[in-house]
């Protein structure tokens, strides 16, 4: 064991998304912007449905925790991969990249058990309205978003433990622009065949579990559709194409990235990106481009600040 202590690897280093300068630049200048972009389009969001009364229902609730995490979720690997586009020599100590690690896993799995949510509270409010505000009052609301973090907190503490209890003596150049299970775990000095499929089998079956039950749940909505009015099928329907829009967007590198344990990090870095850069500024423009009722909010919002300034004046 001190043998072990002694060699123990203390940093990694990061390839990166690419070793031309030109690309790292034009990288830095777009994701910059996309990042800030993520942090303003959620903010707003948040800020919206906080100073509208008549948002405060189970749906708003689930949208701002939702904004939350996304700003959470790009965080923990954004300002990272920025730092690195700029520096010749990309490195992460070993505990940060197990903080990193922990992390990344906690939100994602978070916003898949809230997306998840999301979608039964579209199946009740669509298919058993009148039970609707017994089903999901916001006291349940609560519940249910202190239980999505509880069961994200326990997949990333599984997840780090599975990384973190393996020997790292070398070498410790990471094939990513982040420290995630797949690529860190190629670094250990031991067999991780079964560690891989235990990583398949917590990671990847909750992303596909989910989302089977998402389009069953969306598929059940669709059918209970052809009895509502026309105007009650254009309002669900434009509700629950944004919500899906999101699902497919987040869940498809998911599933992509965590149901195979030999991977390619050629198509996984593309893929990463997708999911922790683009997903996050798609959800703000997705939700309020596609709900009247937040765009309108915002409106409000927006005049009630410009009048109280003229006042002040």
């Amino acid at each position: 064991m001190d043998a072990l202590n002694q060699t123990r690897v203390t940093q990694f280093v990061f390839l990166g998304l690419t070793d031309n300068w030109v690309l790292e630049i034009l990288f830095f200048m777009a994701f910059s912007v996309m990042y800030v972009l993520t942090l303003l389009g959620n903010i707003l969001i948040m800020v919206t449905i906080v100073f509208t009364p008549r948002l405060h229902i189970p749906m708003y609730f689930f949208l701002s925790n939702l904004s939350f995490i996304d700003i959470c979720h790009s965080s923990v690997t954004v300002p990272k991969m920025l730092e690195g586009l700029l520096l010749e020599r990309k490195t992460i100590s070993f505990d940060n990249c197990i903080a990193q690690l922990f992390f990344l896993h906690l939100f994602a799995c978070a916003e898949i058990f809230l997306l998840t949510v999301m979608a039964y509270d579209r199946y009740v409010a669509i298919c058993v309205p009148l039970h609707y505000p017994n089903v999901m009052d916001m006291r349940v609301c609560v519940q249910l978003v202190f239980a999505l973090w509880l069961g994200g907190t326990i997949h990333s503490l599984v997840q780090t433990f599975l990384t973190f209890r393996l020997p790292y003596c070398g070498p410790n150049v990471i094939d990513s622009y982040f420290c995630d299970v797949p690529p860190v775990i190629k670094l250990a000095c031991t067999d991780t065949y079964l560690t891989g499929m235990l990583i398949v089998s917590n990671s990847g079956t909750i992303s596909l579990f989910c989302f089977l039950a998402l389009v069953t749940s969306y598929m059940v909505i669709l059918v209970s559709l052809r009895k509502q009015s026309a105007e009650g099928r254009r309002k669900a329907l434009s509700t629950c194409s944004a919500h899906f829009m999101v699902v497919a967007l987040f869940f498809g590198p998911c599933i992509f990235l965590y149901t195979h344990p030999d991977t390619n990090f050629s198509s996984d870095k593309v893929v990463s990106v997708f999911y922790t850069m683009v997903t996050p500024v798609l959800n703000p423009l997705i939700y309020t481009l596609r709900n009247e009722e937040v765009k309108n909010a915002m409106k409000r919002l927006r005049q009630r600040q410009v009048f109280s300034m003229k006042s002040c004046t």
